[in-house]
């Protein structure tokens, strides 16, 4: 092993893969050498006195936890105030950008918003943004995007022709799963930008969008592929859910029951 210092390429490419695994927070101000504490010897085991007993009412209760999301989330019926009183898309995104009512925000890169047409007749709904995604702000810009990419082609679509988002507008640290409080702030978003789109279609990709969409508990693979009249505030379009992308990357044997789902879709914005 050498002591070679790196080079400001190397640090970037360091902090890069910190971010893409959700590490936020610098413990110390020095890095701490493992090697060096490794060859330290411990001192011998020594006997300690028993400890003594706290009286149940002098025990100070444990902390609680940090949960996913945390305190910095809005309530819920705040932000559906707030986005309910936006009258455009370039409003609605305005809002966001300065929106602090999310714990997400405060570690994501860039608000990802949507991409597309806002005319369209079709709207896309997956779950969360990405690496890629927070990278470059905008939706399904990975891998998922560009197979979504070919998955559109194969029916005559393109960007230019359909509306892309997600149910959360910002990346959550190492792509967990977005916690519920961090979606009950983001919903209203969401729902004010379907109402504005207004679109004829809307597919939810994905177990994740489809069950915040249609309220519902049921699996993707018994859920897809089944149509319904999903109302949105004051907009009512036919839905459908469809397997993830990023999914079909892992099961490509499913591609065949994607492929009749986009079949579908076809026909429905043809009727």
């Amino acid at each position: 092993m050498t002591n070679r210092q790196l080079n400001r390429e190397e640090i970037l490419a360091a902090l890069d893969w910190y971010v893409a695994a959700g590490v936020d927070i610098a413990v110390r101000e020095e890095p701490a050498d493992r090697f060096a504490q490794s060859a330290i010897k411990p001192p011998p085991a020594q006997r300690r006195p028993a400890p003594s007993i706290v009286p149940q009412a002098a025990q100070r209760p444990a902390p609680p936890l940090p949960v996913a999301g945390g305190p910095a989330d809005m309530d819920p019926s705040e932000a559906r105030a707030l986005a309910s009183s936006a009258t455009s898309l370039d409003q609605l995104r305005g809002m966001l950008e300065t929106f602090d009512g999310c714990g997400l925000k405060l570690r994501a890169t860039n608000l990802v918003f949507a991409d597309g047409n806002p005319e369209a007749e079709i709207m896309l709904v997956g779950e969360a943004p990405g690496r890629e995604e927070d990278l470059q702000g905008k939706p399904f810009v990975g891998r998922s995007g560009q197979l979504l990419d070919r998955m559109l082609g194969a029916i005559g679509l393109d960007r230019t022709k359909v509306y892309i988002a997600n149910t959360v507008p910002w990346r959550p640290p190492g792509n967990r799963t977005p916690s519920p409080s961090e979606v009950a702030v983001c919903l209203p978003f969401l729902y004010r930008q379907i109402e504005l789109v207004a679109p004829k279609v809307l597919v939810a990709l994905g177990g994740a969008s489809a069950s915040t969409l249609f309220e519902t508990d049921t699996g993707i693979t018994r859920l897809r592929g089944q149509w319904r009249d999903l109302k949105v505030n004051g907009h009512s379009m036919r839905a459908v859910a469809t397997l993830h992308p990023a999914y079909l990357l892992r099961q490509p044997a499913a591609k065949r029951l994607a492929w009749a789902d986009l079949l579908s879709v076809k026909a429905a914005l043809e009727s």
